[in-house]
């Protein structure tokens, strides 16, 4: 099993290039969760292994409480 904290960190010119698939807005990346936030689609993509995993089905829902925080 692979442990979330000992990824690889993102990085930074990829994060500068990648958009959310569903919206084609900016992601926001959550270092503490591993994750892509879309604010715009409510969504939160994985990132495994330091690759972001940009599938909508992949991609977990963001509750009104987490969404309120990344805005």
């Amino acid at each position: 099993m692979t442990d979330q904290s000992s990824s690889p960190p993102l990085d930074q010119r990829l994060l500068s290039i990648l958009v959310c698939p569903l919206t084609k807005g900016p992601l926001i990346y959550d270092r503490e969760k591993n994750e892509l936030i879309s604010c715009q689609a409510a969504l939160a993509y994985p990132v495994k292994e330091g690759i972001p995993v940009m599938i909508v089905e992949e991609a977990r829902e963001l509750n009104e409480e987490e969404l309120h925080s990344y805005k």
